[in-house]
């Protein structure tokens, strides 16, 4: 039997990319998963509607914003262990609107923090972001690496993070911090550069991107989720910041090309200006030392990139109305 067989569990930002997945493998564990989304008027739940029927039908969503702590008390009360994935993610989005970021990320932090006190609840998983290092001043980076807001998003980051770690040492809050590193897989928009590629390989004669240099540590999104479950279930680790990548990078440039390669085609690659970050704001390097998730986890990367490359391929040819090839979206 599961280790989360009828487990009460609640994930914010459940209508995301990584936070669908999670949502579906607790499920499929045997958990009773309260799923917590951002209220629309459509009442869409958000990737949340790409899970099997069977799986939906388990889950309870209730939406709400992450800036009102009554809604975040009542998602909150009764759960045993909270998963907080929600943020408004989007780099440029937080160059447009830094305001809306600061108290989404910030402000809806505090009141899941001040929620998950209140009702007890047995373990808080905080989701972090490898953008809080910016750019590396060295490689790996563990988690004693400086922290550097090279953008209103990873700002934001930085100050939830700071919140985290303020309430497990003034109040105990059995907290753990998670900093996953670029995740991609199956659903993930074409906001991130994986399915920009990949879309734009599948339908289009060129390929356009913004800088072609930077690097990344790109993990699939199984192994993340597998890499939240067990900070959620590791005993002792309260407190503690773990890194989840893979230790490995490659540039956006060399990722292109080798999507190119399993897709067997020869495209040109153009880089456009407005994709580009500004300048002091490009995050040029991301490496992730993840010696401490193995170490204290047991938590491993288990996809590797062509596998995953293919699956992403995959999932993308079969929902081409998904994305918009053509457009650049923040």
């Amino acid at each position: 039997m599961s280790e989360w067989n009828n487990e009460l569990v609640l994930v914010t930002g459940a209508g995301g990319f990584i936070a669908s997945h999670l949502v579906e493998t607790l499920v499929k564990e045997g958990a009773r998963v309260r799923a917590f989304v951002r209220y629309n008027s459509r009442g869409d739940p958000g990737l949340l509607n790409l899970l099997d029927e069977d799986v939906k039908a388990q889950v309870e969503v209730v939406a709400g914003d992450l800036r009102d702590p009554d809604a975040v008390q009542s998602a909150v009360r009764g759960m045993s262990t909270v998963f907080h994935l929600g943020a408004l993610i989007a780099i440029p989005y937080s160059y447009l609107h830094p305001v809306e970021v600061v108290e989404t990320n910030v402000i809806g932090t505090l009141n899941v923090l001040m929620a998950a006190r209140a009702h007890g609840v047995e373990r808080l998983v905080h989701t972090s972001t490898s953008e809080v290092y910016g750019t590396a001043r060295r490689v790996p980076m563990d988690e004693t690496h400086p922290l550097q807001g090279q953008s209103p998003y990873s700002a934001s980051k930085i100050g939830a993070d700071k919140l985290a770690e303020s309430f497990y040492c003034t109040y105990s809050l059995p907290v753990v911090t998670v900093r996953p590193f670029n995740t991609y897989g199956p659903r993930q928009s074409a906001r991130a550069v994986i399915p920009t590629i990949i879309s734009q390989a599948l339908s289009r004669d060129e390929i356009r991107l913004g800088s072609l240099d930077t690097k990344r540590d790109f993990t699939y999104v199984s192994d993340t989720v597998n890499g939240f479950l067990c900070a959620a279930k590791t005993p002792g680790v309260e407190g503690e910041v773990f890194n989840l990548g893979t230790g490995s990078e490659v540039s956006v440039g060399e990722l292109a090309e080798r999507v190119l390669r399993i897709l067997g085609k020869d495209l040109p690659i153009v880089q456009e200006d407005q994709r580009k970050r500004p300048e002091k704001s490009e995050v040029m390097r991301l490496l992730s030392d993840n010696t401490r998730a193995r170490e204290h986890l047991g938590w491993q990367p288990l996809v590797g990139l062509d596998e995953g490359l293919g699956q992403v391929i995959d999932w993308i040819r079969a929902h081409p109305g998904f994305f918009s090839p053509g457009q650049y979206q923040r």
